[in-house]
């Protein structure tokens, strides 16, 4: 009987952001996921902080798991070192196949495309239909104004107060590591 890897899927922007301090936290969260003999699966780019973790986590002896649609194969530079490379037909596929490959989901900072990996998986828990770890990486502040906005929908009536219990929100690697260790262990 073989032992079950943890995996942990990181979804980030294709971009590297206007903060240093991105590229850094994403170089340090793949070589962390590394440390602890963990899988990264991820939006399979070569570009922006996706791109970093990825190589990171390479770097570092981490397996990594990357998924891909087709028609961004050029666009995020797929990247196809990677101990598992699949592309899929659409994003809906991309998003199902990274979720379902993995036991936990970190958000780093990103724009549209991570909003909405992070509100489907969020809605999936609350709904639900996983129990999965989701923790949002607060590098300086970033989703301040995410964790805002949901206070606001709960304090509005259009969520219960356990919204958000099914996050939690972390402002460094160190703090995430301990976070997945507790929720994998």
């Amino acid at each position: 009987m073989t032992q079950h890897t943890a995996s942990v899927c990181v979804y980030c922007g294709s971009r590297f952001g206007t903060d240093p301090a991105f590229r850094e936290v994403a170089a340090a969260l793949g070589t962390a996921l590394s440390g602890n003999g963990w899988r990264l699966v991820y939006g399979a780019g070569d570009v922006g902080l996706m791109g970093t973790v990825a190589a990171a986590a390479q770097d570092a002896g981490a397996a990594t798991f990357g998924v891909i649609p087709k028609h961004l194969l050029k666009r995020e530079a797929g990247k196809r070192d990677l101990t598992t490379f699949i592309v899929t037909e659409n994003m809906h596929e991309r998003k199902k196949v990274m979720f379902m490959n993995s036991d936990a989901v970190v958000v780093l900072p990103g724009g549209a495309g991570s909003l909405d990996e992070f509100f489907e998986v969020l809605t999936w828990r609350q709904l639900g239909l996983h129990d999965k770890p989701i923790l949002l990486l607060n590098v300086n502040g970033f989703w301040d104004p995410l964790v805002g906005l949901l206070d606001h929908v709960i304090d509005h009536g259009f969520a219960e107060d356990s919204l958000r219990g099914f996050m939690t929100v972390v402002t460094d690697v160190d703090q995430a590591m301990a976070a997945l260790c507790d929720a994998l262990s």
